[in-house]
């Protein structure tokens, strides 16, 4: 982290690293032995564990009203492939070995992608909202992330943001995954869709729990960095209750490091 700070690299070196990488997760899907959760179903499971939405346009300065309509067209064909997926005992979730790449031929169009801190467009563009709404909600299960990626940079200051800071997961075709494993004993069920205003998600079971959870954050904090910028930083924790409302477990899910893309000190208006 303490070497945490923005990178140059050329065209050249991000074009044929993203080939590398992508080949070594081409390879670690059919080798290492994962059970990969494939199956889907109309039929919804019982129980609701949780929900969450979250908006499909927001007010962001310097971003053309056209790419976040574009990411609506991305979320509703990748939202097809993931919706009812069914994650049974001892099988993993792969967000993208599910939804596969992100091509012209299947639709996708041009969005908005942040990459190395800018905000830049590309095919298929918007899908970290997907994955950052899976990830959100997965925390408030019992299910368990056995893959996902923080941020590198916070490109906007929060704005009606109501979850901590780093309590997402950024995504790129397929080096960047997000998978989760179900270690229980029970089914769980993906269940994806989008609304006029809203990308709404849910993951349900075949049981009630027992437990509910509560996500937060510790040791939020901006610092100064020697190189003239300022990196952002928290914990996030997980409480968990029983049904009494009586705390049982408060555990530690990750640490975030982001170099910010603004001035954090200052007070941003709409």
């Amino acid at each position: 982290m303490n070497s945490l700070k923005p990178k140059k690299r050329s065209k050249l070196r991000i074009f044929f690293g993203k080939k590398v990488y992508r080949l070594k997760r081409y390879s670690k899907w059919y080798m290492d032995g994962k059970k990969y959760a494939m199956k889907r179903s109309d039929e919804r499971l019982n129980h609701v564990i949780f929900k969450h939405r979250t908006p499909l346009i927001r007010q962001l300065k310097d971003v053309e009203m056209e790419l976040q309509i574009n990411k609506i067209t991305n979320l509703k064909i990748a939202a097809k492939r993931l919706n009812g997926i069914i994650l049974q005992p001892g099988e993993t979730f792969s967000y993208w070995r599910l939804i596969g790449s992100t091509t012209k031929r299947k639709g996708y169009v041009e969005g908005m992608i942040l990459h190395y801190g800018k905000v830049t467009t590309g095919v298929g563009g918007g899908l970290c909202q997907l994955s950052n709404l899976i990830y959100w909600m997965t925390l408030h299960t019992p299910l368990t992330i056995t893959e996902r990626y923080r941020h590198s940079y916070d490109v906007f200051p929060d704005s009606k943001r109501n979850q901590p800071f780093g309590s997402g997961a950024t995504c790129a075709y397929n080096y960047l995954d997000l998978q989760l494993k179900n270690e229980t004993n029970e089914p769980y069920q993906l269940i994806i869709y989008l609304t006029d205003k809203s990308l709404v998600g849910e993951w349900r079971a075949s049981m009630a729990l027992n437990r509910t959870y509560k996500v937060y954050e510790k040791d939020h904090s901006f610092t100064r960095e020697p190189w003239g910028g300022y990196i952002r930083h928290n914990s996030i924790y997980k409480e968990v209750y029983n049904l009494n409302g009586e705390l049982i477990d408060d555990e530690f899910i990750t640490e975030n490091h982001a170099i910010t893309m603004y001035e954090p000190f200052l007070t941003y208006e709409k």
